[in-house]
């Protein structure tokens, strides 16, 4: 099953030449979804109608996006696809998808061609129960890590799923990790990060102005997003507690986590089966979020 739980459709589009892509999580209807950025530099859709401010309840889809704004119009394929399937709100005799969006930064250059809608549709018709494949798959295939001491010592990312389980309890996590941190084992030790020699700088030790492997704006090109899906029934103020506390599995395997030029953002959605407290699927959360994070990078 996909992330662990029925009836959830999780798809791929890939681009290996441009080496960008898409990947769309469609739960079954009548999902709540709910968001947490943690990150400074966010590039999202529909965060402030899933967010613990917002009046959005119902998700109908969620789509991690490869080469920042400009790959947020995947997500339009998205909609449209959602509204031929019947999938979103049924207002004013109309089908309206909620779909949310994040996206990594992956440019590559001015001319880098850009997924949009027509990837999106493509994510949704390749989407099945299965797990996708991790690492350098769909939104992780332009992936890097360990930019701390420069971006010219980063080192490949991908996309990792985690799922975690207590009794009949279900939470599964896929994650795109392009984080401007290392990635840690268990250990503390580094499992992925900066080539850059032991010596050199790293923030947050230093400025990022007395980096000199920069190149200008370079260093806001990094996030680590993702979607948590649960059978857990919860409200949406907990659903978006749950979504917050998640994040320590991004504290616990990237360092640093949740810098000011990271856009570190996880949607949860929940598909209202199983009783549960909001601590425990945020447990749950947390390990799966770690496990992801680490799965990419095997």
């Amino acid at each position: 099953m996909a992330l662990g739980i029925e009836e959830v459709l999780v798809g791929c589009w890939t681009d290996e030449e441009n080496a960008t892509g898409v990947t769309v999580i469609l739960p079954p209807k009548g999902s709540l979804g709910a968001l947490a950025v943690r990150g400074g530099a966010p590039g999202t859709r529909e965060a402030s109608a899933l967010g613990p401010n917002g009046s959005g309840v119902e998700c109908h889809g969620v789509v991690l996006c490869g080469n920042s704004v400009f790959g947020l119009a995947a997500a339009d394929g998205v909609v449209e696809w959602c509204v031929e399937q019947g999938r979103g709100l049924e207002l004013a005799s109309s089908v309206i998808p909620v779909v949310g969006a994040a996206v990594i930064f992956d440019i590559t250059g001015p001319d880098n061609p850009r997924p949009g809608p027509i990837a999106g549709r493509l994510a949704c018709e390749a989407a099945t129960n299965s797990d996708p494949t991790s690492q350098r798959v769909g939104v992780g295939r332009g992936c890097t890590v360990g930019k701390a001491a420069g971006r010219a010592y980063r080192r490949p990312g991908g996309q990792g799923i985690g799922i975690a389980e207590s009794g009949g309890l279900t939470v599964g996590a896929v994650v795109a990790v392009n984080a401007f941190g290392d990635v840690l084992n268990a250990d503390g030790s580094v499992m992925i990060g900066s080539s850059a020699p032991p010596e050199a700088p790293r923030y947050p030790y230093v400025s990022i102005e007395e980096i000199s492997a920069w190149e200008s704006g370079e260093e806001k090109a990094n996030t680590t997003i993702g979607c948590l899906v649960t059978n857990a029934r919860l409200t949406k103020a907990e659903a978006c507690r749950v979504a917050d506390l998640a994040h320590t599995g991004i504290a616990r395997s990237i360092d640093p986590p949740h810098t000011s030029v990271d856009g570190d953002a996880l949607f949860l959605l929940a598909t209202q089966e199983v009783e549960a407290t909001p601590d425990l699927v945020a447990e749950l959360g947390t390990k799966a979020v770690t496990l992801a994070i680490r799965n990419a990078m095997e």
